[in-house]
């Protein structure tokens, strides 16, 4: 969609993900190969008695729901920025849910813009396990 087709408040609901251990522990070899994610030894001797998920693991899984859309399709330029807070852990089993809101959208010049979505990812109890912003660059409509 180009900048212009975005409509400030949208909502969009994704999910549910299934977090397995398998996918988990997939990622977290390759991109975030801390004990924490992948030593269930270790993880067992932690306050959380279990491996926990990596952040962008459980970022990337509700990301990746809104990207099926196909929202920006051949508009999208770029991505411009992400700032994420991670509020509690995500573990083998929980079911991930997000709600995305496009919260903001910025004319830059007569070529591109700015569409800025804030995303709230849930778990099963319905409790925030990460909050995310997002900027992405995309075309405007040719006058």
């Amino acid at each position: 969609m180009f900048l212009e087709e975005f409509e400030l408040g949208k909502r969009y609901v994704l999910g549910p993900i299934l977090i397995t251990k398998e996918d988990l522990l997939e990622f977290a070899r390759k991109y975030d190969n801390l004990p924490l994610h992948t030593d269930e030894e270790y993880a067992k001797k932690t306050r959380f008695g279990t491996l926990i998920a990596p952040g962008m693991f459980s970022l990337l899984t509700v990301w990746d729901r809104f990207l099926e859309l196909n929202c920006f399709g051949d508009e999208l330029i770029a991505g411009k920025s992400t700032k994420t807070e991670w509020l509690k852990p995500v573990f083998v089993a929980d079911t991930l849910t997000g709600e995305l809101v496009i919260s903001r959208l910025t004319p830059r010049n007569k070529y591109n813009g700015i569409v800025e979505s804030q995303l709230t990812v849930y778990n099963q109890k319905r409790e925030i396990v990460l909050e995310s912003t997002t900027e992405v660059v995309v075309k405007r409509r040719s006058e």
